[in-house]
């Protein structure tokens, strides 16, 4: 590995074999729950500013991708990896899946539990045991934010049913957006997330446990007008003229659900041998 540049006191490293990208930690120990404690989704940052004031962009982002599942398999028993407060996971069980999640977050898995009547449980995919095997494994936006590759996803190839899928939502660091904007892309962000992945580098890593890629795509993407408003200061105030340019994010009304030009994300659905 090498040092590519350095974000948020941070630096991104790059594999000179395949060029993965990962951040480079100084320590590990208690990394999710100093990460993702409540201040992730109500913070602001490279958080959120409030993730539950956008539960039904996010059933409906479960809802699509249900609807993409439908090509390929027909619902069953589906576990949702980094539920939070279990909207996407929502949008498949309002699609006929059985669903179940994990979640680190006390906070979000109350709120999945008690207000969706959803089957989420507080703990984390490294340590996650039971004897179901699932149809579908989904992880939405979740899997930068891991430490070991390796190790999630052999665990999510062991409680994968025979020829069942693992869906996965993520950022290219391919894509045009992300090497026009260089170190200053909106992704790199760490220690929230710290892997960056191409679709031939996470195509790789399913191999390994043998899960195929049968399709792949970019997602339709919504947020809401602050967590837009939240992101782009976020990354604005790095600069000067980002700082001076971050006055005009107030403009951005709070509740617009705003589009996001989805060129930088990419989906991939793997099945396994």
């Amino acid at each position: 590995m090498r040092r590519l540049f350095e974000v948020n006191g941070y630096h991104v490293l790059a594999c000179e074999l395949c060029g993965h990208q990962s951040a480079e930690l100084t320590s590990v120990e208690n990394h999710i729950g100093n990460v993702y404690a409540d201040a992730y989704f109500f913070g602001g940052g490279a958080g959120y500013t409030d993730y539950l004031s956008e539960s039904e962009l996010l059933i409906d982002h479960g809802r699509r991708y249900a609807k993409i599942l439908s090509r390929y398999t027909k619902p069953g028993l589906v576990l949702d990896v980094g539920s939070a407060a279990g909207f996407l996971l929502k949008g498949f069980v309002g699609a006929g899946w059985i669903g179940s999640g994990i979640e680190p977050n006390e906070r979000m898995v109350q709120h999945a539990r008690s207000q969706l009547g959803l089957n989420v449980n507080v703990g984390s995919l490294e340590t996650f045991e039971t004897q179901e095997r699932f149809d579908l494994i989904t992880m939405i936006q979740v899997v930068g934010h891991f430490i070991d590759l390796q190790e999630v996803f052999a665990v999510a190839s062991k409680h994968l049913a025979a020829g069942g899928f693992l869906l996965v939502e993520s950022w290219d660091r391919k894509s045009w957006t992300a090497r026009l904007f260089g170190k200053r892309w909106h992704e790199y962000s760490p220690p929230s997330v710290v892997h960056w992945f191409s679709r031939d580098g996470l195509d790789r890593l399913g191999a390994n446990h043998g899960l195929k890629p049968i399709a792949s795509g970019r997602p339709t993407k919504w947020v809401n007008g602050a967590h837009a408003r939240s992101l782009l200061k976020h990354k604005l105030e790095s600069s000067s003229v980002g700082r001076a340019l971050s006055v005009l994010t107030h403009l951005i009304p709070s509740r617009l659900p705003i589009p996001y030009p989805s060129e930088d994300l990419f989906w991939t659905l793997f099945q396994k041998d």
